[in-house]
């Protein structure tokens, strides 16, 4: 399917690339600048692969997310907290109908490029505080998107049910260089190593068994998740398929 891919610079949709480049006809690739702290240290990694993989990339400026939205996230808010990433703190990093407003501008420019799906990495480890990464949400957008498209375009999030660890695992068998990603929200020259993007980087890392390539100011023991965080990934034997719809990976082995 011909597809255009959101891809910010972080290690999610870095390996969302690689993985579209090689299911898909990647018709381009879509990054957006609307004012986060960390907006100048991602976007040149997301150009860096695009790069890599052929494929154009496209830089969508938002400003007005800055100047009208409430969120310690972007430039005009507060501090980012530190902590692990399902901390009840990092609501404050929330930016509100982010998605909803990315996936818009996505999905006409995916119908305008001529293009059938428009693809997101929103993972289960995004679940537990960010409301326009939860596939109740996904599902309506998908809706919206090809309801209000001539061609239906689709909605596909492989990652919806996947956490980041089994991210990282896909992305190894890709050869992706994560050492060119970026996730820190404080969008400093190096990762900080202790806000809640960092700890899930650092995790997902260590969960996988990978070698983390990230220079880190500084790596104090990983917090605990908080009591009663919501799991992240699927049980045990099942995956994501390319619309997001869990399925269950035994059986499609026929076993």
């Amino acid at each position: 399917m011909k597809t255009i891919v959101l891809c910010s610079g972080g290690m999610d949709s870095v390996t969302a690339l690689y993985q579209a480049h090689r299911e898909h006809e990647v018709a381009g690739a879509l990054g957006f600048h609307y004012g986060s702290k960390h907006n100048d240290r991602e976007l040149p990694c997301a150009r860096h692969h695009a790069a890599k993989l052929g494929v154009p990339f496209r830089v969508v400026t938002l400003d007005f997310m800055d100047a009208l939205l409430d969120s310690h996230l972007l430039r005009s808010g507060g501090d980012i907290p530190d902590g692990h990433y399902a901390e009840e703190t990092m609501k404050q990093t929330v930016v509100p109908f982010r998605n909803g407003i990315l996936l818009s501008i996505a999905a006409g420019y995916a119908e305008s490029a001529g293009a059938g799906g428009v693809l997101i990495a929103a993972h289960s480890g995004d679940h537990a505080i960010y409301p326009d990464c939860r596939e109740p949400f996904m599902e309506a957008m998908g809706r919206a998107m090809a309801t209000g498209t001539y061609p239906g375009i689709r909605l596909l999030r492989p990652f919806i049910a996947l956490d980041k660890a089994g991210i990282v695992r896909i992305g190894a068998e890709l050869g992706v260089d994560y050492a060119h990603t970026w996730s820190c929200y404080k969008g400093r020259e190096r990762h900080c190593g202790v806000c809640g993007t960092c700890v899930e980087r650092r995790e997902a890392f260590l969960q996988a068994g990978a070698t983390d390539p990230t220079a880190y100011e500084k790596t104090p023991p990983l917090p605990a998740a908080p009591a009663g965080a919501v799991p992240s990934g699927p049980p045990i034997g099942e995956r994501s398929d390319a619309t997001g719809q869990t399925v269950d990976r035994t059986r499609s082995a026929g076993q």
